[in-house]
């Protein structure tokens, strides 16, 4: 066989071995998010599936004893890609603690196939008759989500956080009003509000606490800014709110641009004294 045969048969032999391994593992240049754990859960509540995306600390393996914070991460498909990889960058810093990253996905956009955020994550609204779910969703977070996860890994039960970012943010909202004590810490990114502000303006029944982080982007659109602004200064003159709050306006980033700052800020003020910066 000539050089040039055999440099175009190797060439070509390697091409489609690189092919072939691409496509039966797809993760393998992600090495950011490669070590994801997945779990499918099949919801008995809502008789939905969900899929949980699982990232273990770096010292997991080597700490034996060690108990972790978990943080939950809604609209799980769109945002634990986008935060995981975040999170590796943050801990060369160690600007946030070790903790176990929990995405729950719904596996879709599309809520012709599967994706019931709008009914999940949100209180009721008259003008939207899909809204209003946020009740059963938190039983499908109390009695499936959370023994899931802390059955199956070393979870910190008593340092628990749930992260969301919009309708997402609205259900962060929704469990510290009504749950506060399920979670140590909320971070609500841009929560949307618009068209069932007065459901999160009344007063709350419980008598537990939790810690409350609110960001908000100064760019973020008006429809969303203004009731969101509405419920910031409401509960931040009410005194027997339960929870501690935080807010921090991120100047130049809009409703989603946002996600990664609020992220960063979230965790930082909820773990302040675990952290070198």
């Amino acid at each position: 066989m000539g050089l040039f045969k055999f440099a175009v048969v190797l060439g070509l032999t390697v091409f489609s071995q690189i092919k072939l391994f691409a496509a039966s593992d797809p993760m393998v240049g992600m090495q950011s998010i490669s070590d994801t754990q997945y779990l499918k859960l099949e919801s008995k509540i809502l008789k939905r599936d969900f899929h949980l995306l699982i990232k273990l600390p770096a010292s997991y393996q080597e700490c034996a004893d060690c108990l972790y914070p978990v943080v939950y991460l809604l609209d799980g498909g769109a945002v634990y890609p986008m935060l995981a990889g975040y999170y590796n960058y943050l801990r060369h810093e160690e600007v946030v603690p070790e903790v176990i990253l929990v995405g729950i996905s719904y596996g879709s956009n599309d809520f012709k196939t599967g994706n019931f955020r709008s009914t999940d994550y949100t209180a009721p609204s008259s003008e939207r008759s899909f809204w209003g779910g946020a009740s059963q969703y938190q039983q499908v977070l109390i009695k499936e989500v959370l023994p899931t996860v802390e059955a199956k890994y070393p979870a910190n039960p008593q340092k628990r956080v749930i992260f969301g970012q919009s309708l997402a943010g609205q259900f962060v909202l929704y469990n510290a009003l009504t749950q506060p004590e399920l979670f140590y810490g909320h971070i609500s990114s841009n929560p949307a509000l618009h068209r069932n502000l007065e459901w999160f303006l009344k007063p709350s029944k419980s008598t537990q606490q939790t810690q409350l982080f609110v960001a908000k982007g100064n760019l973020d659109n008006e429809v969303f800014r203004i009731p969101s602004d509405k419920w910031v200064k409401h509960w931040t003159n009410v005194t027997s709110a339960p929870f501690t709050l935080e807010t921090k306006m991120l100047d130049g980033y809009g409703h989603f641009s946002v996600i990664t700052e609020s992220f960063r800020h979230g965790l930082g003020w909820l773990f302040a004294a675990t952290v070198s910066q």
